[in-house]
């Protein structure tokens, strides 16, 4: 990570990871995971960068929106992650994550669709069932490729009662998820000096992605706020089909 090429090429990303985030409440992961992969030494190093990133914007986030937070609506759903999550980690480098991928790709895909032009009506209550069902899919997404967004995106967008709730809320999960997961890859020897290093070319870039997301997430309303999570929901799961 000392190549000015490669420097440059993680900036970049980060800068537009983060602005993407913060007006859509997740993406990061889905969007910069399709370049760190090579700029990193290893895959598991690269899912370690980006988890550090992505939730250092949470938390920045969270900061902003902490009234809005409703812990209630997800407990259950953040439990089940954190043990999908951990389970799906310690096995990352044991099994062929390929044919996954294009799996959850294809899901991913088809739900977004599906969501935009029927999401009026579809009202996701915030029941045990409908929340272990999404962690274990947010688990599983997040531990083998740092992507545990979608799931909950889809859950929180259909249960939270305006943009505010659901970015405040958004934002809480996927911190407190990333946190459990920078353990867990700290212990399975992910988080390495050539994270920190490339974490310290990127941070900067992530907190002015934040600033200039942070502006038009102000201005649009509850229902574009809809339809551009959708839109990046269908593209990620083409995206993640095709890595």
């Amino acid at each position: 990570m000392t190549d000015p090429a490669n420097i440059i090429l993680l900036c970049l990303f980060c800068l537009a990871g983060s602005f993407i985030q913060r007006v859509t409440g997740f993406g990061f992961g889905i969007f910069v995971m399709t370049i760190f992969p090579f700029l990193l030494p290893s895959y598991g190093e690269a899912t370690a960068l980006s988890g550090l990133l992505a939730g250092t914007n949470s938390i920045l986030i969270v900061l902003q929106k902490w009234k809005f937070i409703v812990w209630r609506m997800f407990l259950p759903l953040l439990i089940t992650f954190m043990v999908a999550s951990a389970i799906c980690i310690f096995y990352l480098t044991r099994i062929e994550e390929h044919s996954i991928r294009q799996i959850l790709g294809l899901v991913l895909f088809f739900a977004s669709f599906y969501f935009l032009f029927f999401n009026k009506k579809i009202h996701l209550k915030p029941t045990l069932p409908t929340q272990i069902s999404m962690g274990t899919l947010s688990g599983v997404m997040g531990g083998l490729f740092a992507m545990q967004g979608p799931p909950a995106v889809l859950y929180f967008l259909a249960s939270c009662p305006n943009k505010d709730v659901y970015i405040a809320c958004m934002q809480a999960y996927l911190f407190s998820g990333n946190v459990m997961m920078t353990v867990v890859r700290g212990y399975n020897g992910f988080l390495t000096p050539a994270v920190g290093l490339a974490y310290g070319f990127g941070i900067l870039f992530v907190l002015l992605g934040n600033f200039i997301g942070g502006k038009v997430f102000n201005r649009i309303s509850d229902k574009v706020l809809r339809r551009c999570v959708y839109i990046y929901l269908s593209v990620s799961g083409l995206v993640v089909f095709n890595i």
